[in-house]
């Protein structure tokens, strides 16, 4: 794949992401802005399918609107609003601890930098960077698994997990691309550019991609 074919890869994804369904997380950005929701939703996402992350999450906005609120209710209870999301008894525990200190640390404002979001627990860079860039609209490159996979398969980077790849896409991933490459990759790897048997006869996109890895595909 060459450098400059992002700039055809990046149009040609926005149309076919219209045929899918939103990602969870994207929803949430989308209709509120608010980065407090964004965190929220995403670590609820974490292990978890999109469909169960949005009705959880519908859920817990009923009561949560801000961190004091989650402080407000028993860390049992939240369980039980959350679940069955992945690990939900664990995630529970860390909206506790993390509304606590967002209280504490950042007068319950959630914050805009990635630095001060990585000292919150169990918050890593995928998901500091979905709040500043998502939340905040701040620059930034939330690389998830589908990111991760993706940008290797089609050959414009070349690395062995998500953090070096993001960054080696702020090295090479032109700017105006950051904020919306999560987005797009997302939905592109969840409906046809799956980890296994990749649906390459029904993507626009072959011409651009190396298919490093890939050993089986439709």
């Amino acid at each position: 794949m060459k450098a400059n074919d992002i700039h055809q890869i990046v149009p040609i994804l926005r149309q076919e992401v219209k045929k899918w369904k939103t990602p969870a997380v994207t929803i949430v950005a989308d209709d509120s802005s608010n980065p407090f929701y964004v965190l929220v939703s995403c670590l609820l996402s974490l292990r978890t399918k999109d469909e169960t992350t949005a009705v959880a999450f519908r859920r817990l906005n009923e009561r949560v609107r801000e961190p004091q609120d989650i402080l407000d209710i028993p860390v049992d209870e939240i369980a039980q609003i959350i679940y069955p999301v992945g690990f939900y008894n664990k995630k529970a525990k860390q909206l506790h601890a993390i509304a606590k200190a967002l209280i504490e640390a950042f007068d319950g404002k959630t914050p805009d930098t990635i630095e001060e979001l990585l000292t919150l627990k169990g918050v890593g860079r995928k998901t500091a960077n979905l709040v500043v860039t998502r939340g905040h609209n701040k620059p930034g490159i939330c690389v998830d698994t589908h990111v991760h996979r993706i940008s290797n398969r089609w050959g414009y980077i070349k690395t062995k997990t998500p953090d070096q790849s993001e960054f080696a896409l702020r090295e090479k991933l032109p700017p105006q691309y950051w904020i919306e490459i999560n987005d797009l990759m997302v939905a592109f790897g969840q409906n046809l550019c799956a980890p296994i048997s990749p649906k390459c006869s029904q993507c626009k996109l072959t011409e651009f991609c190396d298919k490093n890895g890939v050993k089986k595909h439709r």
